[in-house]
């Protein structure tokens, strides 16, 4: 049903009290800002602390006091097997299997773990398509991976640019580019959303191309992961990997997941870097010399689990269970319009817009991020949201991304962050 929008806060809070969710934000510590509550929109950059996880993370540092060693087998949790809490719950944030699934690491460290893998070149098959503006470190990681067998990066890393004219890329963009070095491609490797413009690819219509192309196809989920909705195994999505600490709320710098599509998972041909936790489990332990990796994603695995890091991620992702993910998502889409709506009716003031919305409005290609151009004062409007109190994400040189999180922002956030734009904007 479509809603007629006002720019009221007495309509915003109409709309936070008919949220069925909106008890979840009493869930998480909110900032403090200037001496008082913050409005925080860059969930997108570093999602909130929930108050459960200072009680998870306590109970495995119990544990490990009461226990020492032994905590491994007699924990509450043991940790010989933590790792194998999360797949369960991820099998719906990532339309996966769960023996399709690991949690490991960190996203770089699994993105040159799985490339390892699925970055196979031969012959003149050894191009990797991406996107341009991919985030830094997938640019560092095709780069040094493509040296790493030996090529140029220059001329291995082929990146999808938007149409002229246009702030993001469209499908026919990318399978066209697909199409045309079909014949030179190892890999395809797209971010899920696109950190800086926000935008949503379409990770089914890619991997078709992708395989009819005679390529592999993975995904970086880092902005996709708990913000838009994945059927990675019905897509047929290769492999992927994502942090947990933006949508997630897993905390900085916490355990990172990937995924390996069950067409893979117990094929020994595929090359990996073996380590003792990706050894066969129920031989684990006899130190044995020869590496038999598990029959599952499991078996990518390296090193055993950094518990309280793990401990942060349960935290976080019992309250995903909690909420569950369908009213998430339609909290999230119905957030995202009354942003776009409070944006355009700030640019209706003016001849000419003061912000150019570069996330596509199609409600397929967007998530929670909104990103904008400013077209004046940028850096004015900016600086004066932080002075009151909202804490938003400015790229150089004139882009502003917010992200409300449907978890712990509410629409009285969106009219506060219009608020004061149009105050700046005069």
């Amino acid at each position: 049903m479509h809603i007629q929008f006002e720019n009221t806060i007495d309509f915003a809070k109409e709309l936070d009290n008919k949220d069925p969710l909106r008890h979840f934000r009493e869930q998480f510590y909110i900032p403090f800002l200037n001496g008082r509550e913050s409005v925080y929109l860059t969930g997108n950059s570093l999602g909130l602390q929930p108050r459960r996880t200072q009680e998870y993370i306590i109970t495995e540092l119990e544990d490990w006091a009461n226990f020492g060693v032994e905590g491994h087998f007699h924990a509450n949790n043991p940790w010989v097997s933590y790792h194998e809490l999360f797949p369960q719950i991820l099998t719906k944030l990532t339309g996966a299997y769960e023996e399709e699934l690991v949690v490991m690491n960190q996203l770089t460290v699994n993105l040159h773990l799985l490339m390892t893998s699925f970055y196979r070149p031969s012959g003149k098959r050894y191009k990797i398509i991406c996107e341009t503006k991919a985030f830094p470190s997938d640019q560092y990681a095709f780069a040094t991976q493509a040296k790493l067998h030996g090529f140029n990066p220059d001329d291995t890393v082929i990146e999808v640019m938007p149409e002229k004219g246009s702030a993001y890329i469209s499908t026919e963009s990318i399978i066209n580019s697909i199409r045309t070095h079909a014949s030179e491609t190892a890999l395809v490797l797209f971010g899920g959303v696109n950190y800086y413009s926000g935008q949503v690819f379409d990770m089914e219509a890619i991997t078709k191309a992708a395989h009819e192309a005679g390529a592999m196809c993975g995904f970086d989920l880092a902005h996709a992961i708990g913000n838009v909705p994945l059927q990675l195994h019905d897509w047929n999505v290769d492999f992927a990997c994502w942090c947990s600490y933006k949508y997630l709320n897993s905390g900085p710098g916490g355990v990172a997941g990937a995924f390996i599509h069950g067409n893979h998972i117990t094929n020994t041909n595929i090359p990996r870097l073996g380590g003792w936790w990706g050894h066969d489990k129920n031989k684990r332990f006899k130190m044995e010399k020869e590496f038999t990796p598990m029959p599952t994603a499991e078996g990518w695995q390296l090193s055993n689990a950094p518990v309280l890091s793990m401990a942060a991620h349960k935290a976080a992702l019992d309250i995903f269970e909690e909420a569950g993910l369908d009213a998430l998502f339609s909290k999230a889409k119905k957030l995202n319009d009354y942003l776009l709506f409070t944006i355009d009716t700030i640019n209706n003031k003016y001849p000419e817009p003061a912000m150019d919305i570069i996330t596509p409005r199609n409600n397929t290609e967007r998530g929670c991020q909104v990103s904008l151009v400013m077209k004046r004062q940028g850096r004015e409007v900016f600086e004066s949201l932080k002075k009151n109190g909202v804490i938003a994400d400015w790229r150089e040189p004139d882009v502003i991304r917010i992200a409300p999180v449907p978890l712990y922002n509410n629409f009285e956030d969106i009219f506060h962050f219009g608020e004061i734009v149009t105050k700046v904007l005069g």
